[in-house]
């Protein structure tokens, strides 16, 4: 599978990456076996980056990945986790977990964006996944953080970067305003950009992707099928986007987009995949892959092949943004930090 390097790093992502958020336990329990399973089948199909986060299952997600990989060669592959969240003992569980995660709550999400609490995270990363080292870490979800992200934690990722502790850093959010931020004003190399250059959202041109080419800084873009929407080849009603019941002009948006698809000879799932690279900033597409079958099915649609025409078509038919350009369609806001909300994206997926 092909590589592209986060620009000014020596960091080379695959351009499919392994969102790990799912073998976490995200809205279902999954068997151990199947998350190591999926990321045997990730490794075969040629996949070498695979992201987690603290958050995603309180540690499991983590602790899943760090074991499966745990028997590869550590030159051969990256991980990336995230930053901002510490788990620490729940004094009041409740027995279950109340942020989308099927697992107990004996621990519980604090949030932390001072050097401390930077140091503190990735510390205990490395001792649930058992790994000696992290090549790419973000800063998650620091929406409501900004001054204590930019001021605290991201010093402290680029002095860790700059001893060549970690490869690159970055942030990863559902909005692409505040990550043009970070590319703009701090040392960040790398954003996860989730759900904002899409088939049915391509906002991220307004920001961060102009301010990654004008800083020669590279994005990861996740929730490419926008929760759901853009993950069948006939979108429906009553399928989800950004989380949400999609709304019917949305709906027949994606259905357009799809006829258009068909007449180029792909489907609307293998474009929605396709589509981010369009743009030079973007270096890798990560999708939430839970089993063996997700796996393939994923590979599969990466692998399909997407004519350049089919842009052309969609931007003609004023169906997909050009650069400078708007589209007249009201396409909703970024979903923000709530219950039951994966922040990245990595909930979405081709299979449910």
């Amino acid at each position: 599978m092909q590589r592209r390097h986060v620009h000014t790093t020596t960091v080379a992502l695959t351009e499919l990456g392994f969102g790990a958020s799912v073998i976490g336990n995200l809205y279902r329990a999954s068997s151990e076996e199947q998350a190591h399973a999926a990321v045997d089948a990730a490794w075969d199909a040629g996949i070498r980056y695979f992201d987690t986060a603290p958050h995603y299952g309180l540690g499991l997600s983590e602790r899943r990945l760090g074991s499966a990989l745990r028997s590869r060669p550590r030159g051969e592959y990256v991980v990336s986790s995230k930053v901002g969240r510490l788990l620490v003992p729940n004094e009041r569980p409740t027995g279950a977990d109340t942020e989308g995660f099927a697992v107990p709550d004996t621990l519980r999400r604090r949030w932390d964006f001072s050097r401390d609490g930077v140091l503190r995270s990735i510390e205990a990363t490395l001792e649930r996944t058992g790994l000696d080292r992290l090549d790419v870490v973000y800063l998650h979800d620091p929406d409501d953080h900004w001054k204590q992200a930019a001021d605290e934690a991201m010093p402290a990722l680029a002095d860790l970067r700059d001893q060549g502790v970690i490869g690159a850093i970055g942030a990863g959010m559902n909005q692409s305003a505040m990550l043009a931020r970070f590319l703009r004003e701090t040392a960040a190399d790398v954003v996860m950009l989730a759900g904002r250059y899409t088939l049915l959202d391509q906002s991220a041109l307004d920001d961060v992707l102009p301010a990654a080419r004008a800083q020669g800084k590279s994005v990861v873009a996740a929730g490419v099928f926008n929760s759901g929407l853009l993950s069948r080849d006939r979108p429906a009603e009553g399928m989800k986007y950004d989380y949400r019941d999609a709304p019917p002009e949305l709906v027949a948006r994606a259905r357009e987009i799809a006829e258009v698809c068909e007449n180029h000879g792909t489907t609307l799932p293998a474009a929605a995949v396709a589509f981010p690279f369009t743009h030079a900033a973007v270096v890798n597409v990560t999708l939430g892959m839970r089993t063996e079958q997700q796996v393939v099915r994923n590979t599969e649609l990466y692998a399909r092949k997407v004519p350049v025409s089919l842009w052309t078509e969609l931007r003609a038919r004023n169906l997909i943004r050009g650069v400078g350009t708007k589209i007249g369609v009201t396409l909703g806001r970024p979903a923000r930090e709530g219950a039951r909300v994966v922040p990245d994206g990595q909930g979405d997926r081709a299979d449910p």
